[in-house]
């Protein structure tokens, strides 16, 4: 759907036969689909931006407490973990793409034709965005039941994912999502033959936890380990 030929009511039905929510307040919807570059050569247009803010928090939201709900066993930090996974900028550029997210959004001349349809970053605002929408006309409720229709599958795919212990991968995810640096320090002690390894993690001038091993990976990891059952990133 080009721009041209935007009709909010044809993307209502599109994005209802995907999520399963029709957004009756066309204003509303319009809104969450259009792209600030849109906004910017369009005076008077509001942009996503507020929304997706918004969308943001209620997502983050829903998918804590389905974790609460539906892993009575798991730490905070395991539940963390989860959660930065699927609450990504990677994972719901994904959700995007299923939903056809793509052929509904408003994009400014410029924008587009640099291939801003098929930009994670823009797909998952508005994923953002849109869920917001729901939740301002229908309540946490209603948005609730479609995060967990929709997002039941990742999470499951992450509680059940290969490479679980990789915690130094897993460590990185949790803080790239809160918006912090990951750095390991490693000092080593004993005769070459017997060489301990000590590695500290720090993100943001803070250590978060020390590991040890037989080498410099194996004391990284366990560093990153420490520190997801200490709940880095968890805030």
């Amino acid at each position: 759907m080009t721009d041209h030929g935007f009709d909010a009511t044809a993307a209502a039905e599109a994005l209802e036969s995907s999520i399963g929510y029709r957004i009756v307040n066309v204003d509303l919807l319009t809104t969450a689909l259009t792209h600030p570059s849109y906004a910017s050569e369009h005076s008077g247009t509001s942009d996503y931006q507020r929304l997706e803010f918004l969308g943001d928090a209620v997502l983050e939201l829903a998918v804590t407490r389905y974790l609460f709900d539906e892993f009575p066993d798991a730490s905070e930090g395991q539940m963390t973990l989860m959660r930065a996974g699927v609450v990504s900028e990677q994972a719901l550029a994904s959700v995007a793409e299923r939903w056809g997210i793509a052929d509904l959004i408003r994009l400014g001349r410029g924008e587009e034709a640099t291939g801003g349809r098929g930009k994670r970053s823009i797909l998952s605002d508005i994923i953002e965005s849109i869920l917001a929408a729901v939740y301002l006309e229908a309540g946490f409720d209603r948005v609730e039941q479609v995060v967990w229709e929709h997002w039941k599958p990742m999470i499951g795919d992450r509680s059940a994912a290969p490479g679980r212990t990789d915690y130094k991968t897993r460590l990185q995810e949790v803080l790239v999502a809160a918006g912090r640096d990951v750095e390991y320090v490693v000092a080593e002690t004993g005769p070459q033959h017997a060489k301990v390894f000590t590695a500290t993690v720090r993100s943001s001038g803070d250590d978060l936890a020390t590991g040890t091993g037989t080498s410099k990976k194996r004391a990284e990891q366990d560093a990153a380990k420490q520190a997801l059952e200490n709940g880095a990133g968890g805030g």
